[in-house]
C-alpha cells in the first residue's frame, strides 16, 4: 500500500509538471534542433495573456544549456509575478573549439558569434510572437534577458538588429518591451537610439574580468592578439540611457567580477517592480544600487 501511494505520488507530480511546463521546437539549423521551454503560472486562465521573459542562458558560447538548473528555475520563479517564462537553447559556436571564446579567438570569428546567436535569439521571439495565442503571451510585453554570453547574445539582438540582421523583414513582428541583463555587454552603444531603448535591468560587476564594465576590450585582450574586439557594457549602456531619459535599474557590485553575471534570484522582487512599474504602467525610473563585494 505504502509502494502504491508513493506510485501514484510521483505519477501527481509529473503531471504537475507537464501542466506547467511545454517544450517547442522554435526552429532546425542543419544539425541543430533548436528548442525552447516554457514556464506557466499554476493560475493561468484558458484566455489570459501575460507577459514573458524570453532568457538566453550563459556559458561562452560553448557550454550549457536551455535547462540547465539556475536558467529552468528562474523561468519557473518569474511565474510567480505574472509572467511567463521562456528558456531557449541556441548553436553553441565555439564548443569544441581550440581557441574557445577568449584572446586567440579571432575579432571576425567573434562577431560572426554574436551575429548568428542574436539571429538565434529573434528567431526565437519570431516563434513566441507568432504562436502568441497558443503560448498565452502578450507580444507587445516581451522581457529580453541574458547572462553573460545570453546577455551579450540579447543586448545586441535588441539594440544592434539592424547591424547584425541582412533580413529585417523576417523580424519585423517582434518588438521588445524591456531588458533584462546579467554580465553583459553591446559591441556598439551608439546603436541605442529613442527608438529602441526600452525600460532595462542590469547586472554587472565593476572588476568584471571578461565582459567589461564600461568601455573596454573584450576579456581585455591585448590589441595584438587576435580576439582584440572592443565592447560597450553595462556602465556606457546606462550612460546612454540616461542621456535619452529611458528608465533602467542598474545594479552595481564594486570590486565584483564576473560572477556578477550569475542570476541575482535575491533581487527577483525588485527587479519584477521595476517591470511592473515601466513596461507595465510606463513610469520612467532611473536607479543605481551599489553594493561592495563580499559585504
Amino acid at each position: 500500500m505504502k509502494h502504491t501511494f508513493i506510485l501514484v505520488f510521483l505519477c501527481l507530480v509529473v503531471q504537475l509538471s507537464a501542466q506547467n511546463k511545454a517544450t517547442h521546437t522554435y526552429t532546425i539549423k542543419e544539425k541543430d534542433t533548436l528548442k525552447l521551454d516554457v514556464y506557466y503560472p499554476d493560475s493561468l486562465q484558458k484566455d489570459e495573456k501575460l507577459p514573458v521573459l524570453l532568457w538566453m542562458h550563459g556559458g561562452g558560447f560553448s557550454i550549457s544549456s536551455r535547462d540547465y538548473v539556475e536558467d529552468a528555475k528562474l523561468c519557473s520563479d518569474v511565474t510567480k509575478y505574472g509572467y511567463i517564462g521562456v528558456s531557449i537553447s541556441y548553436r553553441l559556436l565555439r564548443k569544441d573549439t581550440p581557441t574557445q571564446f577568449g584572446c586567440l579567438c579571432s575579432k571576425e570569428e567573434k562577431m560572426e558569434t554574436f551575429k548568428q546567436a542574436a539571429i538565434d535569439y529573434l528567431d526565437a521571439a519570431v516563434f513566441i510572437v507568432e504562436n502568441a495565442d497558443v503560448l498565452q503571451i502578450d507580444p507587445s510585453k516581451i522581457i529580453a534577458g541574458g547572462s553573460s554570453a545570453g546577455a551579450e547574445s540579447i543586448l545586441n539582438a535588441v539594440f544592434m538588429r539592424e547591424f547584425f540582421v541582412d533580413d529585417l523583414e523576417n523580424y519585423q513582428k517582434v518588438a521588445f518591451a524591456g531588458v533584462f541583463s546579467c554580465g553583459g555587454a553591446v559591441v556598439n552603444a551608439n546603436y541605442i537610439t529613442k527608438s529602441n531603448a526600452v525600460p532595462s535591468v542590469l547586472f554587472h560587476g565593476t572588476d568584471d574580468q571578461l565582459v567589461p564594465f564600461s568601455s573596454a576590450p573584450h576579456h581585455f585582450c591585448e590589441p595584438s592578439k587576435p580576439g582584440y574586439l572592443m565592447l560597450d557594457g553595462s556602465a556606457t549602456i546606462v550612460d546612454k540611457f540616461s542621456e535619452l531619459e529611458t528608465p533602467y535599474y542598474f545594479h552595481i557590485v564594486k570590486g565584483g567580477g564576473h560572477e556578477v553575471s550569475a542570476i541575482p534570484f535575491k533581487e527577483l522582487d525588485a527587479i519584477f517592480e521595476f517591470f511592473d512599474k515601466t513596461v507595465l504602467n510606463s513610469e520612467n525610473i532611473q536607479t543605481k544600487v551599489i553594493k561592495t563585494k563580499g559585504l
